[in-house]
């Protein structure tokens, strides 16, 4: 009798509920996310809701400007040029026009130092302060539209009570259905890829191992992808990276794997880690050769250089995927690229990314954020947007040292991708400068003088 007293149809009616909507909440992910990743097609979902987003922030962002008007408030607009207008002159040729406005006297005869000249490295330090170039692509970029994300507007606040109530509406549905939906989808991603490649680590070396391989990889990557409601542009795949090559990438974010890979296969270099990353790293070695290095090989050169080597020499491997410039930018610009995956010789194929961050900003910055509080922003945010260009394939020219090839397939991949050439290392993300940096304005400051002073000795 105790048992009938104590059951409670409520509970059992919760109970049912629950079940129903766990179940319609896995088929839905099934059916519409996981199969479809699986056989690499789409149902055209997530174009529409990237075409509803902006007219959603175009809505959002006149109604700000107009609120500030009716209100004179001032807009902040971020600037998208350097703050100083510079002139693309020489050394010489500033340090010439300094000594005219200085004196008369013949400047073609002036051999000796001249107190003025260095007013010409002052105004470069101090411009350098005003309109620092390399640390402000270590922040993220500023949107002169707002995307109904706190962190993305300076101009974010109250101007009206629909347009606060949107922002809310975002919130609770970015927090309590996207969210979960993206972490749920991670996991399974995730979780695939460790069971599958473990799997097929038991398989013989092979054609079927070697395809088994790559479609699971593919399938687990796309399934990831969405995952970030990432969608993707990819233009001229003809010119996809192929066996015995090297894949070069300009590189905003963790992500920019994830979002390669979803296309084609790669064979990944980088350092051995623990944790979850280690089980992953482990169960991908088994089933494709990617290249891990322990901690105290990553600073051996010639190891390195000679595991790539061997590598890209055998081809029936995967073409290798790298990001010389071996830090996160911000998506601006593209910083120097190191010259290590060019002094191998192989057939080098440059890639473009792109994002864009009306949708929400990808750029890691790993200085101010933790992987798992990047990846939850990046789950958040309403979807990552991006074009992917594949440059036709670049090799060694004759003559050409192994810097001049890497600034090539650079200047490449910067033109394409509409994003700014800087020649400075994005290792002054955490560094200092190097001397090699202050040595090289020495030298071009005495190569203007020495002539001059050879001819008077």
């Amino acid at each position: 009798m105790g048992l009938f007293l104590d059951f409670n149809p409520f509970d059992n009616l919760l109970c049912i509920l629950l079940g129903i909507s766990f179940t319609v909440w896995f088929t839905l992910l099934l059916v519409f996310i996981i199969v479809p990743a699986i056989f690499g097609v789409s149902f055209g979902i997530r174009q529409l809701y990237m075409k509803t987003l902006l007219k959603i922030f175009e809505w959002a962002t006149h109604r700000i400007e107009r609120g500030a008007k009716d209100n004179n408030h001032l807009l902040y607009k971020p600037y998208s040029n350097a703050i100083i207008a510079k002139e693309p002159t020489s050394l010489e040729e500033e340090i010439k026009e300094i000594r005219r406005s200085g004196s008369n006297r013949d400047l073609d005869h002036a051999s000796e130092f001249e107190m003025s000249d260095i007013f010409y490295f002052c105004r470069q330090g101090v411009e350098s302060i005003m309109d620092d170039e390399v640390t402000k692509r270590f922040s993220a970029e500023e949107l002169e539209s707002w995307n109904l994300l706190t962190r993305s507007n300076y101009n974010f606040q109250h101007i009206s009570l629909r347009l606060t109530v949107l922002w809310g509406l975002g919130v609770v549905i970015r927090y309590g259905f996207l969210l979960p939906l993206r972490v749920t989808l991670a996991f399974t991603g995730v979780g695939l890829l460790v069971v599958l490649t473990s799997i097929i680590g038991f398989l013989p070396n092979g054609r079927m191992k070697n395809f088994l391989s790559e479609q699971v990889h593919l399938m687990c990557y796309r399934i990831c992808v969405r995952a970030l409601t990432a969608i993707i542009t990819y233009h001229d795949s003809e010119n996809k990276p192929k066996n015995g090559g090297i894949c070069v990438a300009n590189h905003t974010s963790p992500i920019d794997v994830i979002i390669l890979a979803s296309d084609g296969c790669y064979a990944m270099v980088g350092q051995i880690h623990g944790g979850l990353m280690g089980v992953i790293q482990k169960s991908m070695v088994k089933a494709c050769p990617h290249i891990w290095f322990e901690r105290s090989e990553v600073k051996d050169r010639h190891l390195v250089a000679k595991r790539l080597s061997d590598h890209v020499e055998d081809k029936t491997k995967l073409p290798i995927l790298i990001f010389p410039e071996g830090t996160c930018i911000n998506n601006t610009s593209v910083m120097m690229f190191k010259k290590g995956s060019f002094e191998i010789g192989s057939t080098v194929y440059p890639v473009a990314i792109k994002y864009d961050p009306r949708f929400g900003d990808a750029f890691w910055n790993s200085s101010q954020f933790g992987m798992v509080n990047y990846l939850l922003r990046m789950m958040s945010s309403w979807a990552i947007v991006c074009s992917v260009w594949y440059l036709p394939p670049m090799t060694r020219e004759e003559g050409e040292d192994a810097v001049q090839f890497a600034n090539r397939v650079k200047a490449a991949i910067a033109r394409q991708g509409g994003l700014v050439d800087l020649l400075w290392d994005g290792g002054l993300k955490r560094g200092k400068v190097k001397d090699t940096f202050k040595e090289e304005q020495q030298k071009l400051y005495s190569k203007i003088k020495l002539p001059v002073i050879g001819r008077e000795v």
